[in-house]
């Protein structure tokens, strides 16, 4: 596995990340843990250094898998979590808001240190802006936090190139995750610019559509009760059924190369910008094998020219999040 280096802050992680919240969450019931720490190891067996996870995924269980399966590669590898969201304190797999005061972010960084068994945080989001709190409050929470050499670098998710900008000025910002993939390329109009400017690596999370960009989803496709993509106005069946146009497309351009859907989905990515660090998610050793393949693809201009040119025919249908969670991304 090649590496990258996330913008100018030195972070190197593999090419190729892993997102592990559907491990433990979002997807329905959490697979048997046995298997996901099996499948973490294997992932590190390939050559993977960059796990993603949050606090909030499960909550907590996630974290703690994690910490667990990851332990015998200390040194090694990369984990990167987050903080943002106010928990529900009856318990139970739900938050009811945001929380990015000072006091907060230590309390969550010393609880996730604990959980995933570190001395130190590798790379701390904050997961989403919390427009109760400056960012530069948020930021020199962080910045105490790794003068206290409980976290290593500071990063962002899902916020606006203004919100960035300040944040920067305080602590630098190593890395800003956000979605991106051939279905939502919003982040090239302002974000791609902001981050090469100020040097800042970049962390697409999603980058197969949550599985839709495999092409093994459509219009038919049973979700459980517990999957959160049922809530998502881009996975109705009519907008699954309409996007079938966009899984056309990419067929026939991955077939042209002999490789898959999604494999031809995560090379465009990589092609973008070489301090971009896609995290797809799996619970399978398969996808995990496919998925880590596409790190080898090469695509010439001309291969990316050809795929512009084909998905601009393409109009997308839905919108990837509710109003409620959209209203939480900080732009």
């Amino acid at each position: 596995m090649n590496k990258r280096k996330l913008g100018k802050s030195g972070l190197e992680v593999s090419a190729i990340g892993l997102g592990c919240m559907g491990m433990s969450f979002a997807y329905g019931p959490a697979p048997d843990k046995r298997q996901m720490i099996d499948l973490l190891h294997a992932a590190v067996e390939r050559g993977v250094t960059f796990f993603d996870t949050a606090e909030v995924y499960g909550p907590f269980a996630n974290e703690e898998l994690l910490g667990e399966a990851l332990t015998p590669y200390r040194g090694q590898v990369v984990i990167a979590t987050k903080f943002g969201f106010k928990l529900d304190p009856q318990g139970g797999p739900k938050w009811i808001g945001l929380d990015s005061r000072p006091e907060h972010v230590k309390a969550v960084a010393d609880a996730s240190l604990q959980r995933l068994g570190v001395d130190v945080i590798d790379l701390f989001y904050q997961h989403r802006v919390d427009p109760q709190v400056p960012i530069e409050e948020v930021a020199g929470a962080v910045q105490d936090l790794i003068r206290a050499g409980k976290v290593r670098h500071f990063g962002l998710s899902e916020a606006g190139v203004q919100t960035i900008r300040r944040a920067h000025a305080v602590q630098p910002v190593t890395a800003v995750q956000s979605e991106y993939s051939l279905w939502w390329r919003e982040p090239e109009n302002e974000l791609l610019p902001t981050l090469e400017e100020l040097g800042i690596g970049f962390v697409p999370y999603s980058p197969l559509g949550r599985g839709f960009l495999t092409g093994k989803i459509d219009a038919q496709t049973p979700f459980d009760a517990a999957d959160f993509r049922q809530g998502l106005p881009r996975f109705s069946p009519e907008a699954r059924h309409a996007n079938q146009a966009l899984i056309a497309v990419l067929s026939r351009l991955a077939d042209a190369r002999g490789v898959t859907p999604a494999q031809m989905a995560l090379a465009w990515l990589l092609a973008q910008k070489d301090w971009l660090v896609p995290i797809p998610g799996t619970r399978r050793l398969e996808r995990l094998d496919e998925n880590l393949a596409a790190a080898a693809i090469e695509l010439s201009g001309g291969d990316l020219d050809d795929i512009a040119q084909a998905i601009s025919r393409v109009n997308v249908q839905g919108n990837r999040y509710s109003e409620a969670m959209e209203k939480m991304t900080g732009r």
